[in-house]
């Protein structure tokens, strides 16, 4: 499905962010990317779509070099992959279900097909019942949903989430996490990006480390060792 092949990322004054990666991400896969704030986390995740080009190497996606793709091309890419973030970047004055059919609006969807859609993915989340309500009415962990719904709304193959945990306690950081594995469980390849070693060790999952741009270790149930 992913294929990373000899990639590498160096940024103006020789700052190198990956140094030939070689990865395959198999569909449906679960998989947490470890490693401490500046190894390259984030700079793959932005790589796969298509935020940054690699210095050099091939990132393949359903074997189609993705680097090949037309201006055209990039946008429906993109909607094969749902990101979230650790700050959550919701529309303040939209309401929760606004902000999550903004993008299905943006895609010139009809409204009885963005109604069907929107209370799908709500209830995939749990938020039912919450949208009506505007983002500052939420708690962190509710708010999170509601960016995990928008990143689900196209129904990508692949959710990739970047420290979606970082500004949340233990409490709510485990329902996140129990999310992301019952929306892997329903089909979608999740993309983990976090330095959180509790969470990593409990999911038991997949670990790939990265340590100064590099993978260091790739283990297919692993804890989070560096």
């Amino acid at each position: 499905m992913i294929k990373f092949h000899n990639v590498s990322k160096i940024y103006s004054g020789d700052v190198v962010a990956l140094r030939n990666i070689n990865l395959d991400i198999n569909s449906g896969e679960f998989v947490s990317i470890v490693g401490q704030s500046g190894t390259g986390k984030s700079t793959l995740l932005r790589l796969l779509i298509l935020e940054e080009l690699p210095t050099m190497g091939q990132i393949l996606f359903n074997n189609r070099d993705i680097i090949t793709f037309t201006r055209r091309e990039i946008p429906l890419h993109r909607r094969k992959i749902g990101v979230v973030f650790q700050d959550f970047k919701l529309l303040n004055k939209r309401t929760v279900f606004e902000n999550v059919s903004f993008a299905l609006e943006v895609a010139g969807r009809g409204s009885r097909d963005i109604r069907q859609n929107v209370g799908q993915i709500l209830d995939i989340v749990g938020l039912t019942d919450k949208s009506n309500k505007y983002p500052t009415q939420l708690s962190g962990g509710e708010q999170q949903r509601v960016a995990i719904a928008r990143a689900l709304v196209h129904h990508p193959e692949i959710l990739a989430a970047d420290e979606p945990t970082g500004n949340l306690d233990m409490i709510n950081t485990w329902e996140i996490i129990e999310l992301l594995l019952r929306i892997n469980k329903l089909g979608t390849t999740v993309l983990l990006a976090t330095h959180n070693k509790d969470t990593v060790d409990r999911i038991n999952r997949r670990v790939i480390a990265l340590d100064k741009g590099m993978v260091i270790r790739d283990q297919k149930e692993g804890k989070y060792m560096i």
